[in-house]
C-alpha cells in the first residue's frame, strides 16, 4: 500500500517517512504544493498526509484541486494551524480527517488505519489469503500448510496487490504504479522478473495457486482443481 506525504519541512517528512515504512506502507513524499499535487493526480496512492502551509501552493488549495478533479483518495490534513476556522475549511475542502501538530505517533497511525479501513482496503487485515495460501502482513510470510518463505518488499506488495483483486486482472501500469511508484524508471521487465520469483516460491510451497499472464494486459491469481 502506497501514501504520500506532502510536507515542506524535510526533516519532518523524514521522520513522517520512517514512522509509516515500519507500519509496512510503502511512503513517496513531496516537499511543496505543485509536485504534491502533481503526485496525488497520479491516482497511484491510498491515502495522502497533508500539510496545509506548503510552498507554491497551500494544502488548502491542493485538496480543493484535487476533488474538483475527482479524486477520491482519503487525504489526512497534518498541520500546525490549529484554529477551530482552520479545521472547519480544511474539512469543508474535502479532508476526511483533521490532525494538528504536535501529535502523538500512535494517534497518526490510529488515524490512518481508520480511513484506510472505510475506504475498504483488505490491506488492513493482518492476513490476507486465497485458495492454501496465507500472507501476513507482519512477518511477509507467505505460508501454504506446514511450508513457508519470506518475501522481499517488492515480492510482497506485488503479491499483496493479486491477492487483494483475488481474480481480478491487475495489469503491468497498475503494478509499476503501485509497487514501484510514479516516478520510478521502472519497466515491464521488472514486473515480470518478480513475477517469476514469486512463481518459484509457489512452486517450493507446493501451492495450487498460480499466477496466470494474460497476455499484453497483465496477471490474475487462479487456483488448480
Amino acid at each position: 500500500m502506497r501514501l504520500l506525504i506532502v510536507e515542506d519541512e524535510v526533516r519532518l517528512a523524514g521522520t513522517l517517512a520512517d514512522l509509516l515504512k515500519r507500519q509496512g506502507y510503502t511512503v513517496d513524499v513531496s516537499y511543496d504544493g505543485e509536485s504534491g499535487l502533481d503526485n496525488a493526480l497520479s491516482d497511484i496512492y491510498d491515502l495522502i498526509v497533508l500539510d496545509a502551509m506548503l510552498p507554491k501552493l497551500n494544502g488548502f488549495d491542493l485538496l480543493q484541486k484535487l476533488r474538483a478533479s475527482g479524486g477520491a483518495v482519503p487525504v489526512l490534513m497534518l498541520t500546525a494551524r490549529s484554529d477551530v476556522s482552520d479545521k472547519v475549511y480544511g474539512l469543508d475542502c474535502g479532508a476526511d480527517y483533521y490532525l494538528t501538530k504536535p501529535f502523538e505517533p500512535s494517534e497518526l497511525t490510529a488515524c490512518i488505519r481508520s480511513l484506510l479501513r472505510r475506504k475498504g482496503d483488505t490491506h488492513l487485515e493482518e492476513t490476507l489469503t486465497y485458495g492454501d495460501l496465507r500472507l501476513e502482513q507482519g512477518t511477509f510470510l507467505l505460508i501454504c500448510q506446514e511450508r513457508s518463505v519470506r518475501l522481499s518488499r517488492k515480492e510482497y506488495d506485488l503479491l499483496e496487490l493479486l491477492m487483494s483483486n483475488q481474480k481480478v486482472i491487475v495489469t503491468k501500469e497498475q503494478l509499476l504504479l503501485k509497487v514501484w511508484g510514479y516516478e520510478s524508471s521502472a519497466e515491464d521487465n521488472n514486473v515480470e522478473v518478480y513475477i517469476s520469483f514469486l512463481r518459484k516460491k509457489l512452486e517450493y510451497l507446493h501451492s495450487r495457486v498460480r499466477i496466470k499472464t494474460i497476455r499484453m494486459v497483465g496477471y490474475c491469481l487462479e487456483e488448480e482443481a
